[in-house]
Formats: structure tokens, C-alpha cells, sequence
């Protein structure tokens, strides 16, 4: 609720500053903001923790300098730029210098189901804009107007320069009640039973030699308890294997020997090592235990899994010495044959690789029904970076019309409808939901209408807003000469 106000504290702040003043506020600012919101990185890197923040500020130092030449050159279309070039700026940090989407605008709506819906035709980008242009169109009624001496405007000229938010607004709204009641027919849906797995290893445990087969045989027993549901798969998280897969081959056996004796398929996460390489994989094996296929992570996560310019720049070895993970190459497609005889494809997402759009969005044109997300999040501790995490799952699930599994080792672990509404959490007796151990199933509907807009044409939302802002940008040029 206060994203839709939220800004106008920094909105009213700017007004009437120059550029670069401006740019100092929202720096500034930006730098309290992203403190508040990835503190939880002190437990991975300090050093790291401080150059992230002197980065991220900086798209919060733009976005107020433009702001300030938006309020002084473009103030009758600063509704429509303001938001424009605020959505521009959450894109291009999602993608530049490997991408960090975290904490998006749209985000702060995923309870919101209604506005939500909007994101099969805009992405997550469309719900930004519209919790944006909403912040900027109460500013503008509320605060004093250079065009009124000073003075407030009068309600006709607040009411019509709000016109464009509250049909947007609206529109919005009819659609999302629309697609929230529009129910598929049962024929064209199918059924996947899944049961997920959530171990609750602490990090410290996770890699100690003395705790394997602690660890394996937690996750056994916690598996023991789904196989009365006879699920169609089973899905552990994130590295739940404690080992290199193809270096301890007794502790695969211990694995594969359980899925025949129980006659379950299992999707598990683990370090796998082919070649001279290692990869942060998911493997499938199937009924009879046979590891069918693998799934190498795509999106490596810098300064986690590799030192990005290690050999340009080594001394980064001295900041983060780890082990370095290679890369994916391919957008695998897995391939499971369900209770009823029929196959079912999905694809998977490691860790933060949900928080990327167009990986969703390319396993789902490539024909998965469903989207599983299997996580770690031990490393932050009992903070807010897991449920920071979990809302961009909502909206992979509403962008494509896909349900979505996630199983995390510490939680947050729950399944998402389609339609982003998130079901069967894993909770313990107290309501907790993270550094708690447990298991769910559900059935998934799995069957969709067809691709979506989005699914199908990406970000084309981020081309109308640059073509809006250039030509703004243009039109006020042309004045000047």
C-alpha cells in the first residue's frame, strides 16, 4: 500500500532543484535505501557490500537529476516521463554488468492480484510504471505549481492532467478481475502432483566433510514422509547433495538406491564436475534412479560463483577467493512422465536466476508447462533476503501463465498459480517459514491457453517508454532552438 505514496517524500524533495543538486539528494538517498534493503550481503562480502551500494545509487542519482529537468522543462508530461524513465532505469540495472533485479517496484505488488495480472502483457515493468505514475500524479495534485504562482492548481486542471493515471489505473483493474475469473476448462488442464523438500541445513553445515551424511539422510527421511502422497516428482533445493556429485559416488548410490526402492522420481540440486569444470546443476533421475538428465545453472552469480575479469584484474582472487563455477550453455528442457502416463516438461531456475525475466520466459517458449525454482538463501541468515527472493517468482509465474515451484533450503518454499496467487508455504506450528524444516504437495494445473503476449514478445513495453521519453526529449530541443 505505501509504494502508491511512497515516493512523493523524494518527488517533493527534488522539485525545483537543478540537475545536479538533485542528483546529489537521490544519490544520497539512494544509498540509505539500498543499505536498508541488501544489508544482509555483510554476511557474504563487506567490501562487496560497499561497492554495490556506491553502484546501485547511482541509478537513484539519474533518476532524481532527470526528475529535476523533467519538473523544469516537462512539467505537464513529467505523469507520463517521470514513471517512463524511472521503469527505463530498474531494466537497465536488471541487465547491465550482469544484472542485480532486485527489489523492483512491481515487486512491492505481488499480494496485489488484481494489478498483477497486467504483467502477462507488460512484464513487471508495466506494474512499476503504473505504482510510479501513481506517486507522481498525487505529488502533482497535492503540490504547489509553478504555472499557479506558486499556488496550487485548480481541481479542473488536477482533474484532467489526472485523467490518464485513473483510466490507466482502471483499465488495469478490469483486467486483472478479468483474467483472476476467467478459469481455463478442466479439459484443457492436466495434473502434476509434486512434493517439495525443505532441509533447513545451516551454511555452516552445508560443506563440512563431518555433516554429509547428516545432511543426505535429513533429506531422506523428510522425503520418506511424501512418498505415501505417491507424487510425480519430488524436488530437493539448491546443492542439497553435500558433495561433487561424480566425486562421491557412495552418496549418489545412497540417492539413487532410494528413488528405485521407492519408485519416486527425484529433481535435486547439486555441484557437478565434467571435464575440467564445475557446475551448479540440476539433475533428474528417474523411478529406477538413473540420472536422465542435467541442467548446468546459466546466470552465475558474480562474486558468488565467479570472479567476473579474474584474469584482467587478479587481485579480486585476494577479495572473494572461491572456487570458480562455468557456466550453462543450454536452456535444458526436462522431460517427466507423469501418474497418467503422459510426459510433462519444465524447466528449472537456480537460485537467482528467477529474478531474470527472459530466462523464464525462454523455457516457457520452449515448451515448459511449469517453472521449478530450487534456492540456497542460507548464506543470509534469519534476514529479509528470502522473501526479497521469493516475490520474483509470483511474477515469473503471472508473466507466462505458468505455475511455478519453489524449494529452497531454508526457505521461502511454496507453489504459485498461475494468476500469482501462492499456495501449500511450508510453515512450521508457529507460522515461521524460514530455518524451519518441512514438506508440501500439491497438484499443479498444468495446460496453459497458449504463449502469452509476453512470453512471446519480451519487453516491448521498455521500447514504447524510450520512444516516449526520446521524443520528449526531442520536442523540448525544438523549443530551445
Amino acid at each position: 500500500m505505501f509504494s502508491w505514496i511512497g515516493f512523493i517524500p523524494f518527488l517533493a524533495s527534488i522539485d525545483g532543484k537543478k540537475p545536479f543538486k538533485a542528483f546529489l539528494i537521490s544519490y544520497a538517498g539512494g544509498i540509505v535505501f539500498w543499505l536498508a534493503t541488501v544489508y544482509w550481503l555483510v554476511y557474504v562480502t563487506g567490501l562487496g557490500l560497499a561497492l554495490m551500494l556506491l553502484y546501485l545509487a547511482l541509478y537513484q542519482g539519474v533518476f532524481g537529476a532527470a526528475c529535476a529537468y523533467f519538473f523544469s522543462k516537462q512539467r505537464t508530461s513529467a505523469i507520463l516521463l517521470i514513471p517512463g524513465f524511472w521503469v527505463i532505469l530498474e531494466y537497465l540495472r536488471s541487465d547491465l554488468l550482469t544484472g542485480f533485479g532486485w527489489a523492483l517496484t512491481g515487486y512491492s505488488q505481488c499480494s496485489n492480484l488484481p494489478v498483477i495480472q497486467i504483467a502477462d502483457i507488460a512484464g513487471v515493468w508495466g506494474v512499476s510504471f503504473l505504482v510510479l505514475m501513481a506517486n507522481v500524479a498525487i505529488y502533482m495534485a497535492c503540490a504547489k505549481q509553478p504555472s499557479a504562482g506558486r499556488g496550487r492548481l485548480p481541481l479542473g486542471v488536477i482533474i484532467k492532467r489526472s485523467a490518464v493515471p485513473i483510466v490507466c489505473l482502471i483499465v488495469v483493474l478490469a483486467y486483472g478481475f478479468y483474467k483472476l475469473n476467467r478459469n481455463p476448462r478442466r479439459k484443457d488442464l492436466a495434473s502434476f502432483k509434486v512434493s517439495i523438500i525443505q532441509g533447513n541445513i545451516p551454511q555452516e553445515l552445508k560443506w563440512n566433510s563431518g555433516t554429509r551424511d547428516f545432511i543426505i539422510n535429513k533429506y531422506l527421511d523428510i522425503t520418506g514422509k511424501v512418498v505415501g502422497n505417491n507424487p510425480d516428482m519430488v524436488v530437493w533445493p539448491e546443492a542439497a547433495l553435500p558433495v561433487i556429485l561424480e566425486n562421491e559416488p557412495a552418496y549418489y548410490e545412497m540417492v539413487r538406491q532410494f528413488c528405485l526402492e521407492n519408485n519416486l522420481p527425484l529433481l535435486l540440486g547439486a555441484v557437478t564436475f565434467r571435464g575440467e569444470s564445475y557446475y551448479n546443476s540440476a539433475v533428474l533421475l528417474s523411478r529406477q534412479g538413473i540420472l536422465e538428465q542435467r541442467y548446468d545453472k546459466l546466470h552465475l552469480v558474480p562474486f558468488g560463483e565467479y570472479v567476473p575479469l579474474r584474469k584482467v584484474l587478479p587481485f579480486l582472487d585476494t577479495i572473494v577467493p572461491i572456487g570458480e563455477i562455468s557456466f550453462g550453455r543450454e536452456y535444458t528442457l526436462f522431460d517427466i512422465v507423469a501418474a497418467d502416463k503422459a510426459k510433462r516438461k519444465f524447466g528449472v531456475l537456480i537460485c537467482f536466476e528467477d529474478v531474470f525475466p527472459d530466462l523464464a520466459r525462454n523455457f516457457v517458449r520452449a515448451g515448459a508447462g511449469f517453472l521449478v525454482n530450487i534456492t540456497n538463501d542460507a548464506w543470509y541468515m534469519r534476514t529479509s533476503a528470502s522473501f526479497q527472493h521469493s516475490l520474483s517468482a509470483v511474477f515469473r509465474a503471472v508473466e507466462n501463465r505458468v505455475p511455478v515451484v519453489r524449494c529452497a533450503n531454508t526457505g521461502i518454499s511454496e507453489f504459485i498459480a498461475p494468476n500469482g496467487k501462492t499456495f501449500n508455504v511450508i510453515l512450521d506450528s508457529r507460522g515461521k517459514d524460514i530455518f524451519i524444516d518441512g514438506y508440501k504437495t500439491a497438484i499443479l494445473p498444468v495446460g496453459a491457453a497458449g504463449l502469452t503476449f509476453y512470453t512471446r514478445y519480451g519487453d516491448i513495453f521498455i521500447l514504447i517508454l524510450a520512444g516516449l521519453l526520446g521524443a520528449a526529449v526531442l520536442k523540448n530541443r525544438r523549443k530551445n532552438v
